[in-house]
């Protein structure tokens, strides 16, 4: 098989010749900086980083590295907008095109957020007069086409689309985490009206992208994290209310124009809506955050084989940073031999490959899954 064909066999539930397996095919299962400068000298590269998340210093990692890790799949990364993009504030601080600004403070490895711009006390006309970002900027589809020429021309590989988020992340980012939590409950329809705006700026982002090139990818990637640790969010009624609805159109519209399979990225403890989430048109979980709760491999399997892939697993709380290589190694068959007969299964990090995990340890996890024969 071809590495696309193997990652397509997978996510279509059919057994592949080899696991697939995925480096920075998104901005949620690359590594971040500072590892990756471990992982550039350990190969011999020197380029300069190539950032695909600010936030959170994720990479796009060297096509030579995919390579010699033997990655089946790679990255279709959007464009930034010409105008009221990014803008810079002061040394590591800078105020992105939702208005919003981060800062990396001294020693820190990420951003974290200072300003909540409809934090506190608004109105829903404070959400319509708010700057939103202009959807239809041209530099956002600009360099599409040609980068998923170069991954037909140049590799055997899957093309994954990444597109931008549902709409959770945002409103949380603009409403501050507590008001919007409080909101849920005291003010509903400020919170929808707040959903509503960001969602159609970001379904008019994924239009425009999705009619240059989606009839030429293979996995779109959407994103909203809606789990802790050890629970949703939010009440698994608030979330068929408030958020499902909405999530319903951003998947459509991923259907309706594009025949890729549909990959949505959230966090943590989300068991309890996996039958949802398949309802309004999710083909591939990931990170299948597997120490939160409710989310063990095997009872994930056992109730969704068939009907809902994965693409994750290799646990980055605990083993990937500190367990021994044959720990990784361990985690790896674990993995493979639960999640992996009768397919549907992309192996890879759970989320991005942190600053704390060993060179050794990257590479037990794909060499590994490489190596591997499982018996089914």
């Amino acid at each position: 098989m071809t590495h696309r064909e193997r990652v397509i066999a997978a996510l279509s539930h059919k057994e592949p010749d080899k696991i697939p397996i995925d480096l920075a095919s998104t901005r949620d299962s690359s590594i971040v900086v500072e590892g990756y400068e471990r992982l550039k000298e350990y190969f011999g590269v020197v380029e300069e980083n190539r950032i695909t998340s600010r936030m959170m210093q994720a990479v796009d990692v060297n096509e030579q590295i995919l390579q010699k890790l033997d990655i089946d799949t790679r990255a279709v990364n959007p464009g930034s907008p010409d105008k009221h993009t990014e803008t810079e504030i002061a040394e590591n601080q800078y105020k992105d095109e939702w208005g919003i600004v981060r800062i990396k403070p001294p020693g820190s490895f990420y951003y974290d957020q200072v300003t909540f711009p409809l934090s506190g006390d608004i109105t829903i006309r404070d959400i319509v007069k708010y700057p939103w970002p202009d959807p239809h900027d041209p530099g956002r589809i600009r360099g599409l086409k040609e980068r998923v020429k170069e991954i037909r021309e140049e590799t055997d590989c899957a093309a994954v689309l990444n597109l931008p988020s549902g709409f959770v992340h945002v409103s949380q980012y603009l409403r501050g985490f507590e008001d919007w939590f409080v909101d849920i409950k005291a003010n509903p329809k400020l919170l929808s009206a707040l959903f509503d705006a960001v969602l159609e700026v970001n379904l008019a982002i994924c239009e425009e992208i999705l009619k240059e090139v989606g009839d030429e990818v293979d996995v779109l990637m959407g994103s909203d994290d809606l789990g802790f640790q050890n629970g949703l969010m939010m009440s698994v009624e608030t979330y068929r209310e408030l958020i499902k609805p909405r999530h319903q159109k951003y998947f459509q519209l991923f259907h309706d124009l594009s025949p890729a399979k549909v990959f949505f990225h959230t966090c943590g403890s989300v068991v309890d809506i996996l039958d949802d989430l398949i309802d309004i048109g999710v083909d591939v979980l990931h990170p299948v955050q597997v120490t939160a709760a409710g989310m063990d491999p095997a009872s994930l399997k056992q109730r969704y084989a068939g009907r809902l892939a994965f693409w994750g697993g290799i646990d980055t709380q605990h083993v990937l940073p500190h367990g021994t290589v044959e720990e990784v190694k361990a985690e790896v068959e674990r993995m493979i031999d639960t999640l992996g007969p009768g397919g549907g299964y992309i192996l890879g990090a759970v989320h991005n490959i942190q600053p704390d995990v060993p060179v050794e340890n990257i590479l037990a996890m794909y060499t590994h899954a490489r190596e591997y024969k499982p018996s089914f």
